[in-house]
């Protein structure tokens, strides 16, 4: 008995040891604080499943997570400056987004996570190479774009050439990155910022002639990864909904739990709409498929709208709330919608034109030029 003790207590160091390996500790040091400052942490494992939500109060403009973490993770941390609740932080307050690893490291600034400098972390550090190689983050890029609007005088800014001119910038930059993004991945193909330059940029571009050899260039770890397997699905998923395909038939309960099969719709020209009570351009979108749908539908128009929802009370919320009197169906897994990975959705609002045959022949329509595409179909 004592013997099997001591081997047992000889091996909690060694266990220990090991079990080290696959956690992370983030201590945030900020200054000058409200005393109900909270941080909050929503986190996704990149190349294995695991994820998590927390959050902590500040104490003495100090806060700390921990967790467990076999990869990469890619985060936003959120901070309520006033604890005014996480939906202020994320959306009209102070968040940032980074990767890390199973490591610890600190986050230190003197008034805001926006300003904060890391320490300690690899993973962070080849974040930053990364983003300086292909031109910086998608939300700095955005956020310049805002800037310069800002900046511009009330004449100008009432100005749609000076509105154009700030536009063109951001969508040139945008497009720079997205040509970095590519040749890093084919620079690094055994880097984990290989994958994600690969997966942004699949996010953006449809031709996946140029991204197939590009990710089968990756190496197998990567390549059967958590992020890797959601990559390979999008690849295929765009050949199998590219205009001309036959729509990939599904079928999902409706808001009373009842089956509704694409299939069923056969004879009807059909928009397969991707939306979310959350999502504020899809909710943008609706009076103007409403007015679609008034107009065509005696013209055989229908609308299957799958919602990306994850709570059954806010999607019907919004359906009421908005009025929109067409089929909606949703198996309520969020970005896991079954129906939105087989049809590649990365995005909402997304939607994919259906002919009366079932062959897709649009995508990506909406507002005008939707309304064109129904209007040469459906007024004969």
């Amino acid at each position: 008995m004592k013997k099997t003790f001591l081997l047992f207590a000889a091996l909690i160091p060694m266990l220990a040891k090991s079990q080290s390996k696959n956690t992370f500790t983030i201590t945030g040091k900020i200054g000058n604080l409200d005393p109900n400052a909270r941080v909050y942490l929503d986190w996704t494992d990149v190349l294995n499943d695991g994820g998590k939500e927390d959050s902590v109060d500040v104490v003495n403009g100090t806060f700390k997570f921990t967790g467990e973490l076999s990869g990469v993770a890619t985060c936003r941390m959120a901070l309520a400056h006033h604890g005014d609740g996480k939906m202020k932080a994320v959306y009209a307050g102070d968040a940032i987004y980074f990767n890390f690893g199973p490591e610890n490291f600190t986050i230190t600034s003197k008034d805001s996570l926006a300003n904060a400098v890391f320490k300690g972390s690899k993973v962070h550090d080849q974040e930053d190479a990364y983003n300086k190689k292909i031109g910086g983050q998608i939300m700095a890029i955005t956020k310049n774009a805002n800037y310069e609007f800002n900046a511009g005088t009330p004449e100008q800014r009432a100005d749609s050439n000076f509105l154009k001119e700030v536009d063109m910038r951001f969508r040139k930059r945008v497009g720079d990155r997205n040509a970095a993004q590519l040749q890093f991945a084919k620079d690094n193909p055994n880097s984990v910022f290989g994958l994600i330059a690969l997966s942004e940029y699949t996010n953006m571009s449809k031709n996946m002639e140029v991204v197939t050899p590009v990710y089968n260039a990756l190496n197998a770890k990567l390549r059967n990864s958590k992020k890797g397997l959601e990559l390979d699905k999008r690849i295929k998923s765009v050949k199998l909904t590219t205009p001309g395909a036959e729509a990939p038939n599904f079928t999902m309960k409706d808001t009373n739990g009842n089956p509704v099969s694409l299939k069923d719709l056969r004879g009807k020209t059909v928009l397969l709409e991707f939306w979310a009570s959350w999502c504020s351009p899809c909710r943008a979108e609706n009076p103007n498929l409403k007015a679609q749908y008034a107009m065509y539908k005696e013209k055989g128009f229908e609308i299957l709208g799958v919602s990306l929802d994850s709570d059954k009370k806010k999607w019907e919320e919004a359906i009421a709330k908005d009025g929109i009197p067409w089929i909606h169906v949703s198996d309520l897994k969020g970005w896991g919608n079954e129906v939105g990975i087989l049809y590649g959705v990365t995005g909402v609002p997304a939607g994919f034109l259906i002919s009366p045959e079932g062959k897709i022949i649009g995508n990506d329509l909406r507002g005008e030029s939707l309304n064109k595409k129904l209007a040469e179909l459906l007024n004969k």
